[in-house]
């Protein structure tokens, strides 16, 4: 028992120490180099976007540098799968006590939505594989599927853990926290599998236009 407290015992220390250097040395606050608005698309799969504001209320509690949220809607026929689907963006110039990136884990339930299931999904993305978060949401009779993930300082990162291990390695190496969550959401209409194609779709388009418009 002792033995596997002791092993534990230097990451806490460097968690701790991290967590001072944080505290002391005055973090860096790089800026876009393209608006997040032109990282989403116009049009996917034949459906256009229409830009969406985030109630102040909420902006407040997300606490972002910058966002873009685009509803994509299909007129017409809409019996199909992805007869909608909504982008959403939120860039931090620097993070802190207090203004973070909230996770969609904690987020996703909630206002009637309830998560059925959850995990880890590689995606092929221009020659590259990035892993990215899967869920799949329920309200009612309703059911959606939800990509998401974390991106910047030449990462994409999904696991929640990971993403604060970087997050405080960084701001005590680079005095670098800048960040973006990007989240994408799908109903199913058709089936999980079409509208998983149509997030990967999206996510195949956001993922290289992201990295364009990050601080290098």
């Amino acid at each position: 028992m002792t033995k596997k407290r002791s092993s534990w015992l230097p990451v806490g220390m460097l968690l701790l120490g991290c967590t001072l250097l944080i505290g002391v040395r005055a973090q860096l606050s790089p800026q876009l180099r393209r608006p997040l608005e032109s990282v989403l698309p116009k049009e996917v799969d034949g459906m256009g976007g229409t830009d969406v504001e985030v109630p102040e209320a909420e902006a407040q509690v997300a606490a972002f540098t910058d966002y873009a949220l685009r509803i994509y809607e299909e007129e017409g026929d809409t019996t199909r799968a992805g007869s909608w689907a909504s982008v959403y963006l939120g860039f931090y110039d620097q993070q802190s006590r207090g203004k973070t990136i909230h996770s969609p884990r904690n987020c996703l339930p909630g206002g009637g939505w309830e998560a059925l299931a959850s995990q880890a999904q590689t995606l092929q993305v221009g020659g590259e594989s990035i892993t990215v978060n899967r869920y799949l949401l329920q309200n009612g009779s309703t059911q959606a599927i939800v990509l998401y993930w974390y991106q910047g300082r030449g990462r994409v990162a999904h696991n929640e853990y990971l993403v604060k291990w970087d997050l405080l390695r960084d701001a005590a190496t680079r005095r670098r926290t800048d960040e973006a969550l990007v989240r994408i959401v799908v109903p199913i209409v058709e089936s999980e599998e079409a509208s998983f194609q149509l997030a990967s779709k999206l996510a195949a388009r956001l993922k290289p236009a992201l990295d364009e418009a990050m601080p290098l």
